[in-house]
């Protein structure tokens, strides 16, 4: 374990990673039934993020930041992929507005965790 990263705020936010999860579960199941390639590209990378929070858990110096990144990268990724959900009418915002204020959550803490993206 690192002495700059508490203990504390690392499982925080694999925690809040699956709870995004979970709360956006129903809504990529729905967006998959619209469009299977979208639902399923949020679908993994929905994963990647919490993947990615568990393996920099686990992971060292610049390997760690690279995971934090990558995860980080997965969540803008989710973002976007929820915004062309959107446009394309597949769901509505409010269908959303839970899932994408985890994900600002998620976005906040891997930032304190040192993610550059």
């Amino acid at each position: 374990m690192h002495a700059t990263t508490p203990p504390s705020s690392r499982f925080q936010v694999l925690e809040v990673a699956l709870q995004a999860v979970e709360t956006l579960r129903p809504v990529v199941a729905r967006i998959r039934q619209c469009d299977r390639d979208l639902g399923e590209q949020i679908r993994r990378a929905l994963s990647s993020v919490a993947l990615n929070i568990g393996e920099a858990n686990r992971s060292e110096g610049g390997n760690r930041l690279s995971r934090f990144s990558n995860a980080a990268g997965s969540n803008a990724e989710v973002r976007a992929a929820l915004r062309v959900a959107i446009a394309w009418g597949y769901v509505s915002g409010t269908d959303v507005e839970a899932g994408e204020q985890l994900l600002d959550r998620i976005a906040a803490m891997l930032h304190r965790l040192g993610a550059r993206r």
